[in-house]
């Protein structure tokens, strides 16, 4: 499915009111042809995965800046079981501590960008991984 564009949508949960980040993101993941859906700030987990179910998504970005990580990561990826969308990917980026990055992967999110890591990378992750689950699906 050549022609298919990854459709991501890029999220701020809780009360962080930085969305800089998660601007450029998104901004950079539409340069890479994907389509974006931004929710804006201060988004709850239902919230969220509503989006995500409603948007028909490939991908979730969390953006966490406020040391919530691993909250709402975990009610994300929980509500996304619940709701047997666990084919949507979630992946993340903000100021996470390297000791909870193997936490989350055991959650079942896919890759998380600390500091320091570029767009292209997270372009680059997105595609082979959404490319790797529409090939397992058979889509």
């Amino acid at each position: 499915m050549e022609d298919r564009r990854i459709r991501v949508l890029i999220a701020k949960p809780g009360m962080d009111g930085h969305d800089r980040g998660a601007k450029v993101v998104a901004r950079a993941l539409r340069d890479a042809g994907m389509e974006v859906i931004y929710t804006g700030l201060r988004q709850t987990a239902e919230m969220i995965v509503n989006a995500a179910v409603q948007e028909d998504v490939d991908a979730i970005g969390l953006s966490v800046l406020s040391g919530a990580h691993m909250h709402y990561f975990r009610e994300v990826v929980g509500l996304l079981r619940e709701r047997g969308a666990e084919d949507i990917l979630v992946f993340g980026g903000g100021i996470i501590p390297d000791q909870d990055l193997p936490k989350l992967a055991e959650l079942g999110v896919g890759k998380v960008f600390t500091p320091g890591a570029s767009t292209e990378d997270a372009a680059e992750y997105l595609k082979a991984a959404v490319a790797q689950r529409w090939a397992a699906q058979g889509a």
